[in-house]
């Protein structure tokens, strides 16, 4: 670890204040370059705490030890929602103003850039020193996992599918590496879905922190990202005779059913809002399996049931489960974002 103070005092605002910048090692291993541009950016504006963990443990003691400093994540979605559900954990969410610089490929920072976060590096560190404080809704289920930019159901990885895109969330984020982050949900196995593989994942992949990049990893991600589109442009329309079988799954919003076991389902979304209309409540969205209109509703807590299914939230995937109820926690988290 290491300190550089800024040599500025600016009290009344975001900048000049001190500042934990904890950098993840899967953005240290993949780019370097951008890391080191964002430690330059942030020490030159900010007493600045540099903190390099290894791994979950010193991840999560870093953050423990932060003091009076504001926490910075230099790193993929994946290290942002590890830094959540950590702070989560504590129940001091609500109390600690999160920033964050996003660090990865595009499919990797896509909950950070539909959040509102910048993904140019410079512009993103300059974002944390003079931004503004938002407070942001999620979700909460019932086994205290988080969920900061909606989820859909079932995963969309069940019989061979490819995950669904959701408006909000931009593209569509890549699975988890593991499930020990609490972000999906707690106690409950994460598993990788179809998307492009983070560059540490593949077979025979080194698992220490410190292991070079294997020679094959970008013509594997090539060979998967291809397969998926081919996948995605084959995969049949709602309605077509073709299509797979719908879900029958129990969907509540408030109490009121919007759809039953009878009637199939393609899928359902839920995105807990962006906090800007003050109402505090969820989007849940029923896609039906015939070509009709899906059913739209806000609603505070969301219940689904049915056979075992499985969920995405974020960049997890959550389950088999049988039934999961999600409450919107409105303004229950703070981002700094650009003032615009």
């Amino acid at each position: 670890m290491s300190a550089q103070p800024s040599g500025h005092c600016f009290p009344d605002g975001v900048r000049g204040r001190p500042l934990l910048v904890v950098i993840d090692p899967v953005a240290r291993r993949t780019d370097g370059e951008s890391v080191r541009i964002a430690k330059d950016v942030l020490c030159a504006g900010a007493a600045t705490k540099i903190c390099l963990p290894d791994g979950p443990e010193e991840y999560a003691r870093a953050l423990a030890r932060r003091g009076h400093r504001r926490p910075v994540v230099i790193g993929d979605d994946r290290a942002l929602l590890r830094a959540v559900a950590l702070l989560h954990k504590e129940r001091d969410l609500a109390g600690v103003a999160l920033a964050v610089v996003p660090v990865g490929a595009p499919g990797a920072v896509a909950l950070s850039r539909a959040l509102g976060v910048p993904t140019d590096t410079v512009a993103a560190a300059r974002t944390v020193l003079d931004g503004t404080e938002q407070s942001l809704h999620l979700l909460t289920d019932d086994s205290d996992g988080i969920v900061l930019g909606g989820l859909d159901i079932p995963s969309g990885a069940e019989e061979g599918e490819q995950p669904r895109r959701r408006k909000r969330s931009g593209p569509r984020l890549p699975g988890p590496r593991d499930g020990s982050d609490g972000a999906g949900g707690a106690g409950e196995e994460a598993h990788e879905t179809a998307g492009p593989l983070a560059p540490e994942a593949g077979p025979g992949a080194d698992a220490r922190p410190d292991a070079p990049a294997a020679w094959w990893h970008a013509p594997l991600r090539k060979a998967r990202a291809a397969l998926a589109l081919l996948t995605a442009r084959a995969r049949p329309a709602a309605g077509d005779r073709s299509a797979p079988p719908g879900h029958r799954l129990r969907v509540e919003a408030d109490g009121v059913v919007l759809a039953d076991l009878d009637r199939p389902v393609r899928w359902v979304s839920v995105t807990p809002g962006d906090g800007a209309d003050g109402s505090g409540l969820a989007e849940v969205v029923v896609h039906w399996q015939a070509a009709e209109p899906p059913v739209r509703a806000r609603a505070r807590a969301v219940t689904v049931s049915g056979a075992d299914f499985r969920y995405r939230a974020d960049v997890m995937v959550g389950g088999p489960v049988r039934t999961r109820t999600w409450t919107v926690q409105p303004g229950a988290w703070r981002l700094t974002l650009p003032h615009d």
